[in-house]
């Protein structure tokens, strides 16, 4: 028998925290949602990190940035050079600075400012860093019906990439209905991150940072434990 095909969908996010990694990591293809519109404020263009022990938040600005307009119409700041340089700030003292920060820096200044296409560059950044092959997708690139509810379209993209399981982050248990997805020939899974710790440099550990917190404390190794560091239900 073949395995079966696991997809996940998420809205892309500019250097998210692990979870959203995991989720990543669990499916086959994982599918960033740039026609879903943009939300001010939310995740899409920033994160919180660690400097000198306390939490500090970074932001890329988006121009234009409209709760009417599509992620996928949307580019980032060509500004990020204070960014880089509190980046630079906050970890050049971290055991492996020297070799992730110019992953961060060729994402960060990219040509392409796409929102959609950068997330992509990241993700892919992250995973080939990692030695792990993944496959990740924005779904304006997939043929699929645009209507109805959202977990129609979810399961309209899953049919168009033929999987046979859909996985959501522990938020959407209250939002979608199993059985409406057995009826669509979808298993309905859902990924809760354990309770993680790794070494910050400080006693106090601070969860949920950006994955930039957790590449720049732990190996390659580690960072690939962390990322079954979950439970499935």
């Amino acid at each position: 028998m073949s395995e079966l095909k696991r997809v996940a969908i998420m809205q892309p996010y500019i250097f998210p925290y692990l979870g959203y990694f995991q989720l990543a990591a669990t499916c086959d293809i994982f599918v960033l949602y740039d026609n879903a519109n943009y939300i001010k404020r939310g995740f899409v263009n920033r994160n919180c990190i660690l400097s000198a022990g306390q939490i500090q938040r970074f932001v890329i600005p988006v121009p234009g940035a409209s709760l009417f307009k599509p992620i996928k119409e949307l580019e980032f700041s060509q500004d990020v050079g204070k960014l880089i340089t509190q980046l630079r700030h906050a970890y050049h003292k971290r055991p492996f600075f020297v070799s992730v920060f110019p992953i961060i820096e060729e994402v960060l200044q990219s040509e392409q400012r796409s929102i959609a296409l950068m997330c992509q560059k990241m993700m892919r950044c992250f995973f080939d860093y990692l030695g792990i092959e993944k496959v990740v997708m924005l779904s304006s690139q997939i043929n699929y019906a645009q209507t109805g509810s959202a977990s129609d379209k979810i399961i309209a993209i899953c049919h168009s990439l033929g999987a046979d399981v859909y996985i959501n982050s522990a938020g959407g248990v209250d939002l979608y209905d199993r059985e409406q997805f057995l009826k669509s020939r979808l298993d309905l899974k859902f990924i809760k991150m354990n309770d993680i710790r790794y070494p910050q440099g400080r006693e106090e550990f601070h969860p949920n940072l950006s994955i930039i917190d957790v590449m720049m404390n732990c190996s390659v190794e580690t960072v690939r434990d962390l990322l079954s560091e979950y439970r499935l239900f």
